[in-house]
């Protein structure tokens, strides 16, 4: 720039200032558009000229000092429309030759995007911008340009635009930011998010079946998803990949549809069903030795019962029933449901049918004072066998089939019931009969006794016949009171008893001493085990005087090994009863409450002293219970044989 003077020194011409180097398009959006250049030396005036079918003028004035660059943002202006710009330096009202720029604002945003998802892919939808065709997607995880007709994916109908983003992940949110693009020129960008829709799980498993509820299980495919399952008319709603489903009805088909939710989008139900367990225990069922029959409530297909390698097929679908099975055997019973090629194990059972009847007789044993209980090995399992006589119950362990009782009475009839077990379970009716012991002994002692007394009386009667002197002899014999002789006692008729009686009476009871005598050695081959346990001996007045095991009395006990039912008495035949009387020692202050119970629990009438009050040279003192305690008037070995 440069000024010329005259002779009057007045200006006459003024050159145009220079203009500058260039002009840059620095920032463009859909009202402005930012213009940058830099400073001119000494040029304080800009003159910017742009249209765009209507010419505009802006005059921009900066410092004068410094250098550096220009910025000016043009305003307002029109979205998406190009513009001419002229820039010129502006000098004593000069302006440059000026220098021309060409800038676009930038197009306008979509106003909205319609979306429809799936699994995989994402569609968008949205309004052309003034029939704008090419617009840029950008999202996570790639960046897509429209605008090519032949792009996969991208359509155009009339006024709208529609993009399918493809190869997403299911059940996954994606952020998305669309700009519209004129001239090369991007919008502000246009940005909203949009979720896949989550998949269907692949499986759900019924991990539980009980009668009243299940749970379900699947797999654990994203700690964000959420999960509703439709079972039984109701809805629940689950955050982790398990439900537990409760007040359900046993043996019952339950249909259930399980959604994947993810941001208020829902996959496909998984659909399926179960079935509720049933309860067999409770089930009421009718045993017997060779069947098993319940009615189920519930749902099943069929029934088995297993022994071993045996099994057998219920031929009912609610009544089950099996037949022909092994006595006294235990079966798993199994009941299964099968529908779509499922199948459901609704229950197991345990369950031991009737054990088989025995077969029972006895056999003599022991002169009659025992008995040998025998029966046949029964076709089917027994575990034990028991055998009841007079109350007590003993019992045989199979494979065992015979029992020997002590305890017993011969020439007696006894009942008895054998009974077979299976485990707790008991045949159905016990076998019961009445066993004779052995009467041969009491046979053979009363025909020996009956001959021997006929035999005697012979005898008699030959002396009688040929020597009546000898009984004159020994009459006077008897009477001056030489010893009564050990010959076999003879029967006395009762008008010559009170002489017989006068004579044993004479030299002190001499004669009643010699006949107690003669007793001594009878019963002596009889047992007396109980009253010589240690804990019966100091039950016992004399240590020689005891009781028969056979006949002694027993007192009731609880006690299974029978040693508290001890007292030293004796039953003694009479002309009513074999058990008639009761011979007793004197009870000892010890035994006072045994002798009391004994005469409670036997039922006596009456009680008879038959010793004196003195014993060895001493008064016997009377016991608080009122009675003299005294010793037998007889041994207890005069127990008598029924």
């Amino acid at each position: 720039m440069e000024r010329i003077f005259g002779q009057n020194h007045f200006p006459l011409l003024s050159l145009a200032p220079q203009s500058v180097n260039h002009v840059t398009v620095v920032h463009q959006n859909e009202i402005s558009i930012t213009l940058e250049w830099d400073k001119v030396k000494n040029i304080s005036e800009y003159i910017l000229q742009y249209n765009n079918g209507t010419n505009m003028e802006k005059n921009i004035s900066v410092s004068e000092e410094g250098k550096g660059a220009i910025k000016y943002e043009v305003s307002p202006l029109t979205a998406m429309t190009k513009y001419n710009f002229t820039l010129f330096t502006v000098f004593e009202n000069v302006k440059s030759s000026g220098v021309n720029c060409v800038a676009v604002t930038a197009p306008k945003n979509v106003h909205n995007v319609t979306v429809t998802q799936n699994e995989n892919s994402i569609t968008l939808t949205w309004e052309k911008v003034n029939d704008t065709l090419t617009y840029i997607l950008e999202y996570d995880s790639g960046n897509i340009v429209i605008g090519k007709n032949d792009m996969d994916g991208y359509t155009t109908s009339g006024a709208s635009v529609t993009c399918v983003v493809s190869s997403l992940t299911a059940g996954t949110n994606y952020s998305f930011t669309l700009f519209t693009v004129f001239e090369n020129v991007n919008s502000s960008g246009y940005n909203f998010s949009a979720p896949t829709v989550p998949p269907v799980v692949p499986w759900v498993s019924v991990t539980e079946r009980f009668t009243n509820n299940i749970t379900l299980e699947w797999e654990n495919m994203n700690k964000a998803w959420q999960y509703q399952l439709q079972i039984n008319g109701g809805v629940l709603h689950s955050s982790s990949v398990r439900i537990v489903v409760t007040s359900l009805q046993p043996g019952t088909k339950y249909d259930f549809s399980l959604t994947t939710m993810f941001a208020g989008l829902r996959s496909t139900p998984y659909t399926n069903f179960t079935v509720t367990a049933i309860d067999c225990a409770s089930a009421d069922w009718k045993v017997t030795n060779s069947s098993i029959e319940a009615k189920i409530e519930g749902l099943f297909s069929n029934a088995t019962a297993h022994n071993g390698s045996n099994g057998y097929v219920s031929d009912g679908r609610e009544n089950v029933s099996f037949t022909g099975l092994y006595p006294g055997a235990t079966y798993q019973i199994s009941l299964v449901y099968e529908k779509s090629s499922r199948v459901f194990l609704q229950c197991e059972h345990k369950l031991t049918i009737l054990p088989p009847n025995l077969n029972a007789h006895c056999e003599h044993w022991a002169a009659g004072y025992s008995v040998l209980i025998k029966w046949t090995d029964p076709e089917g399992e027994w575990t034990n066998a028991e055998v009841n006589v007079t109350g007590k119950t003993h019992t045989v362990a199979s494979p065992e089939t015979k029992i020997i009782i002590n305890g017993f009475q011969p020439a007696k009839k006894y009942k008895v019931s054998v009974t077979s077990l299976s485990g707790l379970r008991r045949s159905s009716e016990p076998h019961v009969f009445y066993c004779q012991t052995d009467p041969r002994g009491v046979i053979a002692g009363s025909v020996f006794g009956v001959l021997l007394f006929g035999l005697l009386v012979a005898l008699v009667v030959f002396i009688f016949l040929k020597r009546p002197d000898i009984i004159s002899r020994k009459k006077s014999s008897f009477i001056g009171g030489s010893k009564v002789s050990n010959t076999q006692s003879k029967s006395i008729p009762a008008a010559k008893f009170p002489d017989h009686f006068h004579q044993l009476s004479l030299d002190e009871n001499r004669g009643f001493s010699e006949e107690y005598e003669c007793l001594a050695p009878v019963g002596t081959d009889q047992t007396r085990k109980t009253a010589n346990l240690p804990e019966n001996k100091a039950k016992n007045r004399f240590s020689n005087v005891l009781p028969y095991d056979w006949c002694r009395v027993k007192l009731t006990t609880s006690d299974p090994d029978g040693i508290s039912d001890y007292i030293n008495a004796n039953y003694m035949p009479g002309y009513s009863s074999n058990r008639e009387y009761i011979a007793t020692q004197g009870p000892l202050p010890s035994t006072v409450n045994d002798f009391w119970r004994m005469i409670w629990e036997q039922r006596v009438k009456r009680i008879v002293m038959v010793t004196n009050c003195i014993e060895g040279g001493r008064t016997i003192s009377v016991n608080n219970t009122g009675l003299q305690t005294a010793s037998h008037a007889f041994k207890e070995e005069s127990c008598w044989s029924p």
